[in-house]
């Protein structure tokens, strides 16, 4: 864990990566609604100061923060609230600086005032967590920009533990004993889907799995499982990009979602 913890009392992660862009196009990809939603997970943002930005995270799981700084195309800082009632307001300040030769680093800090170290496991989460939509947000610029991009996104709970849950999704989807680089498809019954293993998680986020897809049209695809407040949550992104994607995505987004249901079905209230 490498949460910084200042004498005053302010507690921050930091993580950064470089990117291909100018700054403005970089600016469009990190704080604009449609930009944030091409990588991220859908997003809809006032984008300017006092405005509201809610990123959802999946049905009834929206998270809503307010801009406090506007500084396009530099930085900016929104703020909102760690988890529940009671918890502490977290500040997100999110950064671009130019690079020699048309690139840029994108940097994001989490922060947070607190008295104790009952919230340092949340922010290493947020820093565990950010590496592989990274991933995505370059592969993104790097392939995809300008493009008109079509998401997929799928979220489904699990009592079982967070590696039986991923044994259950990850075995159905061919992907328990896949390497980075190793092509890889879904298997038959599923919807048409393939590409090549980009990214294998590791430490708190070791359940998941990043291919970049090249069917059912150019993208990438982000599986997996995470512990989320005493449940397991099972997750598929799918982002797909150019002219095929929106078709693509109105013709397999049933079947995925039937899949995960099934899988996972929801607990019956009693």
């Amino acid at each position: 864990m490498s949460v910084k913890k200042d004498p005053s009392g302010r507690r921050s992660i930091q993580v950064e990566i470089e990117v291909p862009g100018t700054p403005e196009e970089v600016w469009r990809a990190i704080a604009t609604g449609p930009g944030i939603s091409s990588w991220f997970v859908p997003t809809r943002s006032e984008e300017r100061a006092g405005g509201e930005q809610v990123c959802t995270f999946g049905p009834g799981m929206d998270s809503s923060s307010t801009i406090t700084s506007w500084n396009p195309p530099k930085s900016f800082v929104a703020e909102g609230d760690m988890g529940g009632p009671g918890s502490p307001k977290v500040a997100t300040e999110w950064s671009v600086e130019a690079r020699a030769g048309g690139m840029c680093v994108v940097r994001v800090v989490h922060s947070l005032f607190a008295s104790t170290d009952k919230w340092d496991n949340q922010l290493d989460g947020l820093e565990q967590g950010w590496p592989t939509y990274f991933r995505i947000l370059r592969m993104y610029l790097e392939r995809f920009k300008g493009l008109p991009c079509a998401a997929m996104h799928f979220v489904a709970f699990s009592s079982e533990p967070e590696a039986k849950a991923w044994e259950k999704a990850g075995g159905e989807l061919g992907l328990l004993k896949v390497a980075e680089g190793q092509k890889w498809s879904a298997p038959t019954g599923l919807p048409h889907m393939a590409g090549v293993v980009d990214h294998l998680g590791r430490a708190s986020h070791k359940n998941t799995v990043l291919v970049r897809l090249d069917t059912p049209a150019p993208g990438s695809a982000y599986m997996g499982a995470f512990s989320c407040g005493g449940m397991v949550m099972v997750c598929m992104s799918v982002y797909l990009y150019g002219d095929k994607a929106k078709a693509a995505t109105e013709r397999d987004e049933p079947a995925w979602q039937k899949w995960i249901g099934e899988q996972f079905p929801m607990p019956q209230m009693g």
